[in-house]
């Protein structure tokens, strides 16, 4: 038997559900309803005056040369950063899944990196790749000759930010990865093994298609997580530059909403960006799926 739980009175149900209600709607709809007010309109750099121009704020980004380069920089840096963090995600979960010894320690040593903001992330990451007192960008420098300075070579700090994003996203990807690798029926892989086939055969015939749920609700965050969370990384480290080069869309909100006081522009490119998201979401449940096998 299924015990349920039955409401004598509407009243409660509703006071109960309430506080969620009022905390959606204040950080949730209502600021998106003001943006999307916002984008349709001029208004002066302190907002006391607003005036209806209908789409001008759109067409404005979509002549600027700069709004359209940082487009590129950002699909580019997420789906670097996403690709990055789920492969060695998976890599590392496959080496923790296969230690016998103090798993415990290993996984939780693993999944710390994962409790650190992301603007501390990007500290980290620049005490270790700075061209004056880097420890990695002296090894870069000195004894692998690779001219390596970021803080005038837009590629370089354009690597930098995806190591820098990648690496705090890695524990999240370990954590799904392992449960995955948990999931998989020990029998199978016991199967194939009996009948010749190697480790990396195993992997990309069994072990890799029982992920492949995982794999795809990760490849979704992890391009949210690199849209949107990834301003704390930027902004610590290289504040969209050297030139533009990791002048993502959500720091460009920031650079003209903010700093700029641009606040149709700014409000423009938010919805923008909204929108963009939501299309690469529909695009990856409307192709990507189709790859996915799901078990019962």
């Amino acid at each position: 038997m299924i015990k349920r739980s039955h409401f004598t009175s509407r009243t409660l149900a509703y006071l109960l559900i309430t506080p969620q209600i009022l905390v959606t709607l204040t950080f949730f709809y209502w600021p998106a309803v003001q943006g999307l007010l916002q984008s349709v309109m001029l208004s002066d750099p302190f907002g006391q005056r607003s005036r209806f121009v209908w789409f001008d704020n759109f067409i404005t980004i979509f002549t600027d040369a700069l709004y359209l380069k940082s487009i590129g920089i950002t699909l580019g840096f997420s789906l670097a950063t996403a690709l990055t963090s789920i492969v060695f995600g998976l890599f590392l979960a496959s080496l923790a899944n296969r230690a016998l010894r103090a798993k415990a320690v290993i996984r939780t040593m693993l999944i710390w990196p994962y409790a650190v903001a992301p603007a501390i992330s990007g500290i980290l990451w620049l005490f270790l790749l700075h061209p004056s007192f880097g420890v990695l960008a002296y090894f870069l420098q000195n004894k692998m000759g690779i001219d390596w300075n970021p803080v005038l070579s837009g590629s370089d700090a354009f690597i930098m930010v995806v190591l820098a994003s990648a690496w705090k996203q890695v524990s999240y990807n370990f954590v799904f990865f392992m449960a995955g690798l948990q999931a998989v029926p020990h029998s199978l892989i016991e199967a194939a093994a009996m009948d010749g086939a190697g480790p990396f055969r195993r992997f990309w015939t069994i072990t890799f298609p029982l992920l492949s749920p995982t794999f795809f609700f990760l490849m979704v965050m992890n391009v949210i997580y690199a849209f949107f969370e990834t301003f704390g990384v930027i902004h610590t480290v290289t504040q969209g530059g050297p030139g533009g080069a990791t002048n993502t869309l959500v720091y460009k909100v920031y650079q003209d909403g903010f700093i700029g006081l641009n606040l149709g522009s700014s409000a423009a490119q938010s919805v923008v960006l909204m929108i963009l998201i939501v299309t690469i979401t529909v695009l990856q449940f409307r192709f990507v799926e189709r790859k996915v096998h799901y078990t019962v």
